[in-house]
Parts: C-alpha cells; sequence; structure tokens
C-alpha cells in the first residue's frame, strides 16, 4: 500500500486533474485500491487539497503578489506557531512558511492593488504584539510556479543586449 501510495502522490503532482480509472491504469491498482490510498492520503492531512496551478500574469484581472519576511521576538510561553495561527487567518495570507536563517516566518500574501498589500501590513501584520520586522518584497514576473514553467522556452535563444 505504501508503494501505492508514493506512486500516486507523484502522479497527483504531476497532474491533479488525473481520474481515479487513469490512476488505475497508470499504477496497474485496483479501482478500490486507489480509492482506499487516496483516502488515507487525505485523512492523513498528506493530500491538502487539489487545486489548479495559475499563471495570474496571463489572467485578464491581475492581483499582486508579495513575499513579507518576519522576524519575532521570542515571548516566553508564546511559540512560533502562535504567530502562525495569528497570521494565517488572514484572507490576504496565501502561504505560511517557518524559516531559518535572517528571518522566522515567509508569508505570501495576496492583494488586488499594492495599497491592499500595504494596508495589510500596516494594519494587521504589523500591530501583532512581538513582531521585530518586517520587509516586504513584491512579486515582479514568475518563471516557474510549483515546478512547472510559466512560457515555454523560445528553442533556447538567449535575448541580445546590446551596450
Amino acid at each position: 500500500m505504501e508503494n501505492l501510495k508514493n506512486q500516486l502522490i507523484d502522479l497527483l503532482t504531476e497532474n491533479a486533474r488525473y481520474t481515479n480509472d487513469q490512476l488505475c491504469a497508470i499504477t496497474g491498482a485496483s479501482l478500490i485500491s486507489v480509492k482506499t490510498a487516496l483516502k488515507g492520503l487525505e485523512e492523513d492531512g498528506i493530500i491538502v487539497k487539489y487545486a489548479a496551478i495559475l499563471n495570474t500574469e496571463a489572467m485578464e484581472k491581475k492581483k499582486v503578489q508579495a513575499l513579507i519576511e518576519v522576524k519575532v521576538a521570542p515571548q516566553k510561553l508564546k511559540g512560533f506557531d502562535s504567530y502562525a495561527e495569528e497570521i494565517y487567518h488572514f484572507p490576504e495570507v496565501q502561504s505560511l512558511y517557518l524559516m531559518s536563517g535572517g528571518f522566522d516566518l515567509a508569508i505570501f500574501v495576496e492583494g488586488e492593488n499594492i495599497t491592499d498589500v500595504a494596508m495589510f501590513v500596516s494594519e494587521k501584520l504589523s500591530v501583532i504584539e512581538g513582531i521585530v520586522s518586517v520587509q516586504t518584497h513584491f512579486i515582479l514576473k514568475k518563471y516557474k510556479i510549483e515546478g512547472q514553467v510559466t512560457r515555454p522556452s523560445q528553442d533556447g535563444k538567449r535575448q541580445l543586449i546590446q551596450a
């Protein structure tokens, strides 16, 4: 069963639109086995969500996205998880990670415009007790998202630059 689960994880990471019948055909497993394995992966929290990866630059209605680095002051009886729980409830927050290195939390946020992101930082994030510093980086262009290149290469051609 573990081997089947690992195969399903690899396949669904490659393409979450595979049907159960397609997964059966590729893995050689029965429909019952595939359904049982998928249900187990979902119940164990390994598969959290099935989602489309969007290239928002190609969409008509564009949103502003930013990476926010946050440094927190350690407080007695308040670990990183409590900061995360306070932050991840905000609807602007798309992803939140505990990091090693120069900052503690990496937050990916999305807003309708730069002002939305700025208001999130100034009115919601920076007022949380224990936050020492916040650094916001706006995402200007996406070349690869979740392992997928956003646009095909131009036959290996490089852009000419003249000095």
